[in-house]
């Protein structure tokens, strides 16, 4: 009988322990997303910033564009800025096989720099302290859904499928905007998008997390880390961008 005591005792410490091991992986793990999520964030804000400054001139009329400037916003080149990013996008996401991680994360970092480059249109439409207000409500809100999809028992599967056809919607709605110009339906797109962004950002941190195996080696590890980072960063910048739609003081 003592002998099985001490069997049982053996066999319900190693579990105790290889659980506490799958723990503190994941931990690692979605530590080291969150930090490549926020070094894209922050890349993207720097670009986006040194852009607009390079790009702009303070005159007693206001601000004037640079021969910089016009370059990137009224020439042939912003197509190059708004479809180079996008380019990247699919070639992370349908090559990540066959690359490594560190050219996965070198491509990450290069799609976050060119979308800097892009959005620094921003800058000449809305005042700087409204960015800065409406970016600290995105990452509050962002962080708050993200621990909820995190530490959630509910299976968000059947919310992110609903939210993946929201976000159809808003870019066929979106695209039926450019012509129609109407201001209601562009703060209905806003109010829609920032509850599809809301919602997207609780579903792929649970699908992250839920994607983690302590039996992957590094290369499959980083790939995941670099196209977890990758789900994380869309789902803030998007939810910053409809955030800003909202409440942004425009010039």
């Amino acid at each position: 009988m003592s002998d099985f005591d001490r069997n049982l005792a053996t066999a319900r410490t190693g579990y105790r322990t290889d659980q506490v091991a799958i723990d503190a992986g994941l931990r690692a793990h979605m530590i080291r997303v969150y930090n490549y999520m926020t070094a894209g964030v922050a890349l993207t804000g720097l670009v986006a910033w040194f852009t607009f400054s390079a790009a702009v001139t303070q005159t007693s009329g206001g601000l004037e564009l640079t021969s910089f400037g016009h370059a990137i916003f009224q020439s042939p080149l912003l197509w190059v800025l708004v479809l180079a990013p996008l380019g990247l996008v699919f070639a992370l996401s349908f090559g990540i096989n066959r690359l490594s991680a560190g050219t996965a994360l070198m491509l990450f970092f290069v799609y976050a720099g060119l979308l800097g480059l892009s959005l620094a249109s921003i800058f000449l439409v809305y005042t700087g302290a409204s960015i800065t207000r409406v970016f600290f409500i995105s990452a509050a809100t962002f962080g708050a859904m993200s621990l909820y999809g995190y530490t959630t028992q509910r299976d968000l599967t059947g919310i992110g499928s609903f939210m993946f056809m929201g976000l159809i919607g808003i870019i066929i709605a979106s695209l039926v905007n450019m012509f129609l110009h109407s201001t209601g339906l562009d703060w209905a797109i806003s109010v829609i998008g920032v509850l599809v962004f809301v919602g997207l950002t609780a579903y792929d941190t649970q699908r992250i997390k839920e994607m983690y195996s302590p039996m992957d080696d590094g290369t499959i590890a980083g790939r995941k880390a670099v196209m977890g980072a990758l789900s994380l960063y869309l789902d803030f910048i998007n939810l910053f961008l409809m955030l800003l739609r909202m409440f942004g003081d425009r010039r």
